[in-house]
């Protein structure tokens, strides 16, 4: 990847008695929307937390928007930042939306009021209820509104649709699009919701027991993962398993197998070359994508 960076992780480890993260090496560019998506406990919001320094790496080092992080509080470098939490502070609830908006714009030169107001409008949210009286729905549209009040040059979004209704879902979608409208501006989220990620993502880092399985631009991922139902006389398990990309293969009856691969072109020559009938072929989702690299993963820490 060649373009420039918003966020450099390089060999990154933190060790806990509950949870090891790393070696984790991740580069998200400049400019894109990239999603982080894995099963809970993969790492993803200690991830979110080590870039925004709220606890620190034990190796490793670590780089936002070009300048390094770990050595302290940079105010000017949390400035260009803005971010999203999976859970609300429970410690703000006996506060008015609109004490939090007033101390969150003490901290910003770039707070856009106009901007603020537009988004609450927008999501209509009531900036007069207590935190701790709104909904989940609506205390996740106003810490929305805020995170993104002051411009970021870096969108920090922990499960942004966490508790919003279809509505408000499509409008948060429609407001990061725009955001992103510029084209100097990264988000880097994380999500479990499949259509959330193939509306807003161009990159997709897959992560699982604290470290990365890989990263994938996002339309080539998908052209390139299939699954294929294939017949032939001399077809076997040990031919199956020689096709391009193979990660995973079924007996399915007969002389049929169902082959899953993430070369997609490769394995359709491959089958003429071999001279089998190809029955069917159907794209994978985000969630069988990922269910097989899990597979994968397990197989080779096994080998190991």
């Amino acid at each position: 990847m060649t373009e420039e960076l918003a966020v450099k992780m390089k060999g990154v480890v933190q060790k806990r008695s509950n949870f090891h993260l790393g070696p984790m090496d991740l580069m998200i560019p400049k400019g894109y929307i990239t999603a982080i998506v894995g099963p809970n406990g993969s790492g993803k919001s200690s991830t979110f937390r080590l870039l925004l320094d709220l606890v620190k790496a034990d190796e490793g080092s670590i780089e936002l928007l070009g300048q390094q992080v770990g050595n302290g509080v940079d105010i000017e470098l949390n400035k260009r930042i803005g971010y999203l939490p999976e859970e609300s502070w429970t410690h703000e609830e006996k506060m008015k939306a609109t004490e939090k908006a007033e101390f969150q714009r003490f901290w910003y030169d770039n707070w856009d009021v106009n901007r603020y107001q537009e988004l609450l409008r927008v999501l209509e949210v009531d900036p007069n209820q207590m935190l701790g009286k709104m909904s989940k729905g609506s205390r996740r549209k106003f810490e929305f509104a805020l995170a993104l009040a002051h411009g970021p040059e870096l969108l920090l979004l922990d499960e942004p649709s966490s508790g919003l209704d279809p509505l408000a879902w499509k409008t948060m979608i429609d407001v990061l699009h725009r955001y992103m409208d510029r084209g100097d501006r990264t988000i880097l989220m994380t999500s479990h919701i499949v259509e959330e990620v193939k509306r807003l993502a161009d990159y997709i880092v897959f992560m699982s027991q604290g470290h990365v399985l890989g990263m994938y631009e996002k339309d080539e991922l998908f052209s390139s993962w299939f699954i294929y139902f294939l017949s032939g006389d001399e077809l076997t398990a040990g031919v199956a398993a020689k096709m391009p990309g193979q990660c995973g293969v079924e007996h399915a009856g007969g002389t049929t197998y169902r082959i899953t691969t993430n070369q997609a072109g490769q394995a359709e020559q491959w089958c003429s070359e071999q001279g089998l009938t190809l029955v069917s072929r159907q794209a994978m989702e985000l969630d069988e994508i990922m269910a097989a690299l899990l597979m994968k993963d397990r197989l080779n820490a096994r080998s190991n």
